[in-house]
This record gives C-alpha cells, structure tokens and sequence, in this order.
C-alpha cells in the first residue's frame, strides 16, 4: 500500500524535475554536453569553480552519518561491498549539483572515466541516502579516494517515499577534487561495465520501490556522455551471462542517448 499512497506524490516530484531536464527523448538530449571536446572542457571549466573545503574532514561521531550515492554506490551490492552494515538506501532528489562523466580514473596506464558531482545551484540529480556506520565511512573514503567528502544540508534533500527516514545528523556526498575533472578521452573512455552498475542500480531502486521514470531521471540529469564509450562486458555477444539486466539497460540508454548508443565500440581483443 505504501507505493500505492506515495505514487502521485513522486510522479508530480519527478515530473517537475523532469519538464525541467527532458522526459522524452528530444528533451533529454538538450541536456547532453556540447559535441565538441573543446566546448565540453570549456564548459567543465566553468563548472568547476568549486569552494576550496578539507578534503576528508573528520566527522561529527555524536551524530548519525548518511552518505549520497549517485553513481556506483546505488547499486546494492557495489554499496554494501564496501560498507558490509549500510543502512536501506531511501531515494532521493538532492538539489545544488550536478553529475556527470568527468572523473578521470589513474594516471597510470589507460584507464575510465567515472561519473562524479560538483556544487551547481541550478541541478538536481537523483541518489540514495543510507545511514553508515563510521569505520564503514573510513572504508568508503578509501574507496572514493579520487574525490572529496562534503556535507549536504539536510534543506537539500528531498525524499521520493516515506519510509520513517529522515535528514538529520551528517549527510556526506562525495565530490570531484578540481585536480581530477576531466573530459572522456580515448584513453579514459566511458566503460560499459561501470555503466551498468550506475544503470542497474537506478533500475533497483525503481523497481523496488514503484518509481516510474527513475532510472530515466538517472540518465538526462548526467551530464558528459561522450561517443568514447567502449563495450568491456565479459561475453559481450551474450551479455545476460554478465550482465542480468542487460536488455533492460540497453534499452534505457539506446532511448535517451542515442546518438551516443550507437556509437559505442566493443574493446579491441589481440
């Protein structure tokens, strides 16, 4: 019954985010980034004015500590790989940043473009909140060592169900350090094995709780799509070895990137 009691209330949510950032598929690509690698790092540039914060400051141990996960982290078993005691993931829109592709992976060797956050007060981006327990939070900053932890103010978050959760205590999110913003390239392609944990993840979190159009909402407000896009699926001619929800993620992403989709090329096997 929950679902059904709050199925109104997170489709009118979801849709004034969305007449905002596109529902269908010629709106979405208004948000895409320009095509040009030159105007995107222009563009990237512009964006990453970001107020210099401690990287990792020490957190508040009297207060309950949450994190966002917007990429990676909401998909359930990539969250709890790393933080084996995270609290249920409620969704959430959080409003004052933006995600896109634009953190670049090792400097060694060749590497991916991963997704990231940066402080924009015109951009909401869709995530989960989970409570974590601090020796957790250690381990998730190990983890995230590529970005910076920064508190959200609970006035930020806007929860999609009412499962009893609420803003209080610390809210980390983890932001791109201004060091490692960067455009995909071909030497730091968007890989297809990461995108489908971002996509799976989005998809649970629909399915799991009734919400309609989520996991669309996940793709139009992630800014930095790039035809640098390679197929690095284990079995790529029979994905569902790999990948259980590959159709499903295929066809999200063939719908409302398109002229991206088709552009994707599966790694060069010697």
């Amino acid at each position: 019954m929950r679902k059904i009691k709050f199925s109104n209330m997170v489709m009118l949510i979801l849709l004034g985010f969305l007449s905002g950032c596109g529902s269908d598929r010629n709106t979405a690509q208004e948000h895409l980034p320009p095509q040009s690698d030159r105007d995107a790092s222009e563009e990237l540039r512009r964006l990453a004015s970001i107020t210099n914060v401690e990287c990792m400051p020490a957190p508040d141990l009297g207060k309950t500590q949450h994190i966002v996960g917007y990429g990676s982290l909401m998909q359930e078993h990539s969250r709890t790989r790393t933080a084996p005691s995270a609290g249920p993931a409620s969704p959430v829109l959080v409003n004052g940043y933006r995600r896109g592709w634009f953190a670049k992976g090792g400097s060694v060797g060749f590497d991916t473009t991963y997704l990231g956050v940066i402080p924009d007060a015109h951009s909401t981006v869709n995530a989960v909140l989970y409570r974590i327990r601090p020796d957790d939070l250690l381990a998730t900053d190990q983890r995230e060592y590529f970005y910076c932890r920064r508190l959200v103010n609970p006035s930020e978050i806007t929860f999609l169900v009412n499962n009893g959760m609420a803003a209080q205590g610390q809210i980390w999110i983890y932001i791109n350090k201004p060091e490692s913003l960067a455009i995909p390239s071909a030497r730091y392609p968007l890989v297809q094995s990461y995108i489908d944990i971002f996509v799976s993840g989005c998809l649970e979190i629909e399915q799991r709780h009734g919400l309609t159009g989520f996991a669309q909402h996940c793709l139009v407000t992630t800014t930095g799509w790039s035809s640098h896009w390679v197929n690095d699926r284990i079995y790529p001619r029979r994905p569902l070895a790999h990948q259980p929800r590959a159709h499903q993620i295929d066809k999200l992403l063939s719908e409302n990137l398109p002229q991206y989709f088709r552009t994707i090329r599966l790694e060069a096997v010697n």
